[in-house]
């Protein structure tokens, strides 16, 4: 009898899933070439699955990579409003184009354009939320610089985050602060 390289090939996936265990214990003995011959395509057929599974699992990785990245997100943001801290209320101003380009006390320079405050005590890079108690609008901003010298003022804001919460028109908003890092 011929035995051709498919038959071959047959035999070499009976006799790998046979290995494996994967075959019932009759044919996982000796392999009977009529059996090769009878069925060399559905062994292939069953042997596809076997070499499939790790495919399936490389592809179901990255969605459960994502999956964890939300999760990771979604705490990130909850951890960050529980560690704001309101740290009052009162008048704040803003300083706009007068003093750009000037050294601000962190010793950056001015720009009104920028998301940046100056406030009395709190240390240099502190990001503080900002709301307008008037209307509800708030902004982030980072402090850089000391001030207000106003007694009767909170913080400076930059003119670019005065924008942001409407207080350009007044010049000056009742305002909250919150630390948020």
């Amino acid at each position: 009898m011929l035995i051709t390289s498919a038959h071959r090939k047959g035999a070499t996936s009976i006799l790998a899933l046979a290995l494996a265990g994967l075959l019932p214990a009759p044919v996982q003995g000796e392999v009977a070439l009529a059996q090769i011959q009878a069925a060399p395509v559905a062994l292939e057929a069953a042997a596809e699955p076997a070499v499939a599974a790790p495919v399936i699992e490389e592809e179901a990785a990255p969605a459960k990579k994502l999956e964890q990245k939300k999760v990771l997100e979604q705490s990130t943001r909850v951890k960050t409003l529980e560690q704001s801290t309101v740290l009052g209320e009162g008048v704040a101003s803003f300083y706009g184009a007068e003093l750009a380009g000037n050294r601000t006390a962190s010793g950056e320079r001015f720009n009104p354009n920028a998301m940046t405050a100056a406030h009395r005590t709190l240390p240099m890079g502190t990001k503080l939320r900002v709301t307008n108690k008037a209307n509800g609008k708030s902004v982030v901003v980072r402090v850089n610089d000391r001030g207000p010298f106003a007694k009767s003022r909170i913080i400076d804001v930059s003119r670019g985050a005065a924008e942001q919460i409407s207080m350009v028109r007044s010049g000056t908003a009742r305002v909250t602060l919150e630390r948020i890092s």
